[in-house]
């Protein structure tokens, strides 16, 4: 499993099916966020209709693949009442959603009994998964790739069991 990490970009455009992607983390602490945060705090981040402002790699990896035809999928997994870091992921949001990518939310009380894996990761093809280590103030670690197909398969169900109970973005409330 140590190997080294491709970017996210090149894992995507080698995409034929589907990427799904597990969030359960409350806060997250991403250099590359913090100006949209600093924006979002003031109440002057930039509207989805203003692509020229927020648009960037990742969007057009993920429009890309959309746009060959893969299933791009994200599902959070949040406390509720929800952090700061949460209420702003959710207002950028639409943002994913312009890309391509479908996004549900799952409150953690509506959680309990399913069996999820300890570290967020992103699932390319039911094959290979990329997991993210953080540390616990939520400054991202590293990424590993695992391509055991016995742990994509379980990975691919907790997401499933994920998926299947939670709420599309447009539904899903921020308490």
């Amino acid at each position: 499993m140590s190997r080294p990490v491709p970017p996210f970009a090149e894992l995507l455009a080698q995409c034929t099916t589907s990427a799904v992607h597990l969030e359960t983390r409350d806060v997250y602490a991403v250099d590359e966020e913090d100006q949209d945060l600093k924006s979002w705090r003031a109440d002057d981040l930039a509207p989805v209709g203003d692509r020229s402002a927020w648009w960037g790699s990742f969007h057009d990896a993920v429009a890309e693949a959309v746009d060959r035809g893969v299933v791009v999928q994200r599902a959070r997994v949040v406390s509720l009442p929800a952090t700061e870091y949460i209420r702003f992921e959710h207002a950028c949001t639409p943002r994913n959603l312009a890309a391509g990518e479908d996004v549900r939310w799952l409150s953690r009380g509506q959680a309990l009994g399913l069996l999820l894996p300890a570290h967020d990761f992103w699932l390319f093809d039911s094959r290979l998964i990329r997991w993210h280590h953080f540390a616990g103030d939520g400054v991202h670690l590293h990424d590993e790739l695992d391509d055991r197909q016995d742990v994509a398969g379980r990975t691919a169900a907790a997401f499933g069991a994920v998926w299947s109970r939670a709420v599309p973005h447009e539904e899903f409330t921020i308490s």
